[in-house]
């Protein structure tokens, strides 16, 4: 990261004084900022030579932790709050995680020992105001290509998720280009809502907010990552935590826009200081970037990927056309492929964890698209049976169908949750079973799969899914365009009915 850890050595020199993290508790300047990365760096380099694995609530000592990690030239393994037990396990040994650094001690060192990895405590250290534990990991050496910065593991379509391997490159041009794209400067100020091990705010509310000068404030507390984080009065909050930092930028979710704009449209105060705020992770329904319009809220959607070093397309203050994900950043190129799948050229992508096959060229992104004659970038729908909710999860459809088929009152089941802020599905029960065995047979499957993945509500199906009726293929496969269309105005009557559960 020459050009991220360069722009922080500038800013120490020309502007030591210059608030860098403020959060609401403490203010660190440049100055500051820069003298601790260097000191944590140096201690890292005495006892890691492999991956360093970060497990830390939004705060300066993940700001400080993440660029000491990249100064020390070591792999990142940011591990995401959301993820269970049993896919923090998987991402530290995949990535063959050498050292952790956590403010939840006593958690991981249970989580360590259950998942039977061999872990040593080392000494704790005081890093950006918080007590930081540190445990030595007895992993094996994980395959990484050469020149892996940062290895970041999405939500999952399955419950193993890949670990993607992204270089310092790939990183800058898209942080460089954010900062370009949005006009950020030295004056802005940009609030963390997502969680920094999310790489989508890691790039974009770090690096490219270092990159300009700008102040970083982490969100305090638990940042929304579920549908009970995003529930009750959390579009207020969200509203409160803008207003109160004086955020000029900041970058949300779907679900979180819908929070945000449900507050203000029953009468929350428009944040005032709040120029532009970045929405992607997953697709935004059109009424809701209609609704954001209405309300006066400068929202610009974009779309990126993980393996593309998140972002590859936003719209803009001066170049935002409405039910696009706007234009390709300049470092990428897109093409298509025959059937309209979305291909991404110059992204950088080195590969994934424990692979020893190198990525190829062009990314295949797995959505189909079109660009118009104005170069926006138009999302039309997933060639596969991924789908992503609102609050940016991944979820494989068949997963999740195959732990309900799993359970003994369930014989098939139909999974949907779309630009959705919950899952629901269209269940066949098998002979026998009632609606009370088919509730305790979701609850148990729930119970294997993590939060983004479960099954909030279900409705029995009319008959089961046959050749005859057309809902399977001849090879036992889901027609899935066929059962979401015979089951359209039932699903979107679940959706209706629950409405307030999440509003």
């Amino acid at each position: 990261m020459r050009s991220v850890i360069s722009a922080l050595a500038g800013h120490a020199g020309s502007q030591p004084a210059k608030s860098a993290i403020c959060d609401g508790r403490q203010t660190l300047n440049y100055g500051k900022l820069h003298a601790a990365v260097n000191t944590v760096s140096a201690q890292l380099l005495e006892v890691s030579r492999g991956p360093v694995a970060l497990a830390l609530e939004n705060s300066p000592a993940w700001i400080i932790s993440d660029l000491a990690v990249l100064t020390s030239k070591l792999p990142c393994l940011p591990l995401p709050p959301f993820f269970t037990a049993t896919q923090q396990s998987h991402a530290l040994r995949d990535a063959g995680a050498d050292w952790l650094l956590t403010d939840r001690p006593d958690f991981y060192a249970a989580l360590l020992r259950q998942q039977s990895i061999r872990a040593t405590r080392a000494d704790d250290i005081r890093l950006g105001g918080i007590v930081i534990a540190q445990f030595h990991l007895s992993n094996p050496p994980a395959r990484l290509p050469p020149g892996t910065m940062k290895i970041t593991y999405t939500s999952g379509t399955t419950g193993a998720p890949k670990g993607a391997c992204l270089s310092a490159a790939a990183m800058e041009n898209v942080a460089r280009n954010l900062a370009a794209a949005t006009g950020m400067t030295s004056l802005d100020r940009h609030l963390c809502l997502l969680p920094l091990a999310t790489l989508l705010e890691n790039i974009g509310g770090i690096y490219a907010p270092l990159l300009s000068g700008a102040c970083m404030v982490p969100s305090a507390g638990r940042q929304a990552t579920d549908t009970i984080t995003i529930s009750g009065n959390y579009g207020a909050t969200i509203a409160g935590m803008i207003e109160a930092s004086q955020a000029t930028t900041a970058i949300m979710v779907p679900q979180m826009l819908h929070a945000l704009l449900g507050a203000i449209e029953t009468g929350t105060p428009r944040p005032a200081t709040l120029r532009f705020l970045a929405v992607g992770g997953a697709r935004v329904p059109p009424a809701l970037l209609a609704r954001a319009a209405s309300a006066g809220l400068p929202v610009f959607e974009g779309y990126g990927l993980s393996e593309c070093a998140s972002v590859v397309a936003l719209n803009t203050e001066s170049d935002c056309r409405p039910g696009s994900v706007g234009r390709p950043l300049p470092h990428v190129t897109i093409d298509f492929a025959r059937d309209g799948e979305i291909l991404v050229r110059d992204a950088g992508f080195l590969g994934y964890a424990g692979d020893s096959t190198s990525a190829g060229e062009p990314w295949h992104t797995g959505d189909l698209g079109r660009i118009d004659a104005e170069g926006f970038l138009y999302l039309t729908g997933r060639k596969k049976d991924l789908f992503i909710t609102t609050f940016g999860r991944n979820v494989a459809a068949d997963w999740v169908e195959s732990e309900l088929a799993l359970q003994a009152a369930i014989a098939q089941a139909w999974v949907h949750g779309e630009a959705r802020p919950w899952n629901a599905a269209v269940i066949v029960a098998r002979s026998g079973a009632t609606a009370q065995d088919v509730s305790a047979a979701v609850a148990a499957a729930n119970r294997k799969l993590p939060g983004y993945a479960q099954v909030r509500h279900w409705l029995l199906a009319d008959e089961p899914f046959s050749c005859e009726n057309g809902e399977l293929t001849s090879n036992g496969r889901l027609r899935r365009a066929v059962i979401a269309a015979h089951y359209a105005p039932h699903v979107d009557r679940l959706y209706l009915e629950h409405s307030f559960e999440f509003s």
